[in-house]
């Protein structure tokens, strides 16, 4: 593929200096791809390519940072090949540092961050591989998780490296159907859970015969349940496995580049999981192609919270590992999240925009709360700070000492780098956190099965509302979708379905050609089903998705996540559902309240009501709400057709627990559809209704 791309290279650079060329060029001028490869625009991220070069078309890019080659290694250190020499090379390297933090205590207490440095995590993760091999697990057996972050999570999943056995993760919020589908789907061998996970497994244990070790996590040996006799599986705690594995510990097997590392369920937001099978190298190479725009040190300290059962994290602790970084686990519970922060004073935050939004909002209604004089301290200090952010200058100090200084102790004090993934982040709510706390806000995209990132923004790039250029361990191109009018002749700027080549892409899936098929085309490409446009300076911004759009009876095509990530804003909306249909010319939405808001509003209105439940349906308060969303979607320009013309207000969040969520905060749109059936026949009738009253009155 390298010596492909150098061949497109030199023919390119001919094209551009035709008098260094015997041959007139095949090749047809193209401005726009021009401007990047002939480094004239002072904003390339992106160096661009022709596919081919017999049609000459350029729509190939390639991150600016290494254009002639894809990267699969880390630059400055070639030899780490696999996850385990990774962790080989940094356990020499930082085998005295803090590498693995919780706050949690054997007896369920919380307490001051403790640590185990890279040499101890080491020295465990050869006692948990040798008592696996000594348990009789072979080389490719595929070993489950099934419990959250904790570092024991990472130790399992460095011994899987070092012992060339496979990791599963499973989510610990999934439901027993999916967790035995994908045990059984996978023919897991041995399994890692908490004591609240193995009740779970018990009461299946029969459904699931491949299993033959159960290793409790946190567990007392003297409360682990005894299985009968007759049962052909063994349960063991995991300081029990440790100890045996220290007292006979096996010689390292370690795996080869292009052996399976993991196999990581997707759980999507229809149909059964599908196993995305990832090699040593593809994480490696996603990790090092990162490293071209992201920098870590030995010194920075991470918050892991994040699903480890989810790439993103996955990935984000793969380049902890690499730079030597310390990451401290919260304490299990979200709403205690910012209470962890307090206390570890993490230097790095990556997120998901649901989060960051809260914090928006947060932030945003302390301000409102505060009075008058310290709204307009806020408001002149962020107004001081922003102009001078984005035009290049410094701001004063004081406006730090007077007001920022408070909402960064939000996050500990000290975050030098925020990251977004997931799903887009609103240009406002970036731009709002980078004057705020000060520091870097970068976006990225990606999926699992790309092993991760895909683009990220550079860290020097302060233009918002796109998702960055290339990793740069693959290459990009837009496809056309002609069924919804996207081209890559669009002007001003090519759209079209995001493909993705490179080192990074997966194998397929698991024991399932078909799909890997309609995934992954004969050149391959991988069709991400994203809809993507290309901005000046080489920049992606996603814009739609290929299997979420629907079109409203007149015939527009709705992208319902990009305007649930505007509404997202409005003060009232802690998370939202819009939803529409070809029966039905407009757009209702299910909103999940922000109660505090929705409360303080009722105050200041004079309504008084026994319980929150009554105020949502009070048609003063709906009328607020789509009154507040309106302002927002007005603020974004989004068109007629996309604003919701009716809301319905909801106290319970969409979580994983209702099947409303997937675990990357994904909403489940046809779960949330019959979720809220009633809801939006509700809302439809009550517009028909109101159209024709309408009518009646203008005849």
């Amino acid at each position: 593929m390298e010596a492909a791309a150098e061949r497109r290279i030199k023919a390119l650079q001919s094209h551009l200096n035709p008098s260094n060329c015997d041959e007139p060029s095949v090749l047809h001028p193209n401005p726009t791809s021009g401007e990047f490869v002939s480094g004239t625009s002072d904003q390339g991220y992106s160096v661009v390519l022709p596919e081919n070069l017999q049609t000459g078309k350029w729509n190939v890019y390639r991150s600016a940072r290494s254009p002639l080659k894809l990267i699969s290694r880390f630059a400055d250190k070639p030899e780490i090949a696999t996850l385990h020499d990774n962790l080989v090379q940094s356990a020499k390297s930082f085998s005295d540092h803090k590498y693995l933090g919780t706050r949690v205590r054997d007896d369920g207490t919380v307490g001051e961050y403790r640590w185990i440095t890279y040499g101890e995590a080491s020295t465990a993760r050869s006692a948990i591989g040798s008592g696996l091999v000594s348990c009789g697990l072979q080389k490719g057996s595929c070993v489950g998780l099934y419990f959250i972050n904790r570092p024991e999570w990472l130790i399992v999943d460095h011994a899987c490296s070092a012992y060339s056995f496979i990791s599963v993760p499973l989510y610990d919020t999934l439901g027993p159907a999916a967790v035995k589908y994908i045990v059984n789907h996978a023919s897991i061998q041995t399994i890692f859970c908490m004591l609240q996970t193995l009740d779970t497994l018990l009461r299946f244990l029969s459904e699931i015969p491949s299993v033959r070790l159960i290793v409790v996590v946190g567990g007392v040996d003297n409360r682990i349940p005894t299985l009968p006799s007759t049962t052909a599986v063994e349960v063991v705690s995991y300081s029990k496995l440790l100890s045996q594995g220290l007292s006979n510990l096996h010689p390292f097997c370690p795996p080869n580049p292009d052996d399976i590392a993991t196999i990581m369920y997707t759980s999507g937001t229809t149909g059964t999981p599908k196993g995305v099978v990832l090699t040593h190298a593809n994480l490696i190479a996603n990790v090092a192609g990162a490293t071209y725009g992201a920098v870590l040190y030995p010194s920075d300290v991470y918050i892991s919270y994040l699903p480890l059962a989810h790439i993103y994290e996955r990935a984000n602790q793969i380049l902890a590992v690499y730079y030597g970084g310390a990451s401290g686990f919260y304490q299990g519970d979200l709403l205690k999240l910012l209470e962890d922060m307090a206390v570890l004073k993490p230097t790095i935050f990556c997120s998901v925009p649901r989060l960051y939004n809260k914090i928006y909002a947060g932030i945003m209604n302390a301000v409102k709360s505060s009075g008058v004089l310290r709204q307009r301290l806020f408001y002149a200090a962020y107004n001081a700070k922003k102009q001078a952010k984005f035009s290049g200058k410094k701001s004063s100090p004081m406006w730090d000492r007077l007001v920022f200084n408070r909402i960064k102790a939000m996050l500990g004090g000290r975050v030098r780098s925020m990251v977004s993934g997931a799903s887009p982040l609103s240009p406002d709510v970036m731009d709002f956190l980078r004057v705020c706390f000060g520091c870097q806000v970068v976006e990225g995209y990606g999926m699992t099965e790309t092993s991760c990132v895909i683009t990220i923004m550079d860290e020097q790039d302060i233009l918002s509302g796109h998702v960055g250029a290339p990793n740069a361990a693959c290459e990009i191109k837009l496809v056309d979708v002609p069924e919804m009018n996207y081209t890559t002749e669009d002007q001003p700027y090519p759209r079209g379905e995001i493909c993705v080549r490179g080192p990074i892409v997966f194998q397929g899936y698991y024991k399932d050609e078909a799909q890997t098929r309609e995934t992954i085309d004969e050149d391959g490409w991988l069709h991400t089903g994203d809809i993507g446009l290309w901005v000046p300076g080489g920049r992606l911004r996603i814009i739609d998705r290929k299997k979420n759009i629907f079109k409203l009876a007149q015939g527009e095509y709705i992208a319902p996540e990009k305007i649930e990530n505007v509404y997202a804003t409005s003060k009232f909306v802690a998370q939202i559902f819009v939803y529409g249909d070809s029966l039905n010319s407009s757009l209702v939405a299910i909103v999940s309240v922000e109660q505090e808001m929705l409360k303080a509003w009722a105050a200041a209105q004079g309504i008084k009501c026994d319980h929150l439940q009554q105020l949502c349906t009070d048609q003063r308060a709906r009328s607020a709400v789509l009154a507040d969303m309106d302002a927002v979607g007005r603020a974004a320009q989004l068109r007629g057709f996309e604003f919701a013309k009716a809301v319905t207000l909801v106290l319970e969040p969409f979580t994983l627990e209702n099947g409303l969520l997937t675990p990357t905060f994904k909403i489940k749109r046809p779960q949330a559809k019959a979720y809220f059936a009633k809801a939006i026949a509700d809302m439809y009738a009550e517009l028909s209704a109101s159209d024709s009253s309408s009518q009646k009155m203008k005849l």
